[in-house]
């Protein structure tokens, strides 16, 4: 079983080799809905990190950030497909390369 009940909510949790994935949910939401989003969730970190671990969300969780915003926004699904997911990661680092670029020759 990969979910309870707690206090007035429900708790959807999977577990990826060492990395526990955790979702709070409410009492009326589809518990098995949340444990998909996890999972894609999951799947879009895999594809950028390659095969994720927790080293790679330790030192670099504001890219976990990043792709979790693209993923879903104010707790619903965004974006579905991992491809367009990942595309709009690497603009925003590309971006942000830019911007290091011209401070970096500004000075």
């Amino acid at each position: 079983c990969n979910f309870f009940e707690w206090r007035d909510q429900k708790i959807c949790y999977k577990r990826y080799a060492s990395l526990y994935f955790i979702a709070c949910v409410d009492p009326n939401d589809n518990e098995l809905l949340a444990l998909e989003l996890i999972h894609h969730f999951v799947e879009c970190l895999d594809r950028y990190f390659g095969n994720v671990c927790e080293l790679d969300l330790i030192f670099n969780f504001h890219k976990a950030y990043y792709i979790l915003d693209e993923v879903m926004v104010s707790g619903e699904l965004q974006e579905s497909s991992k491809r367009a997911v990942l595309h709009h990661i690497s603009e925003q680092e590309a971006l942000m390369n830019e911007a290091e670029k011209a401070k970096a020759g500004g000075r």
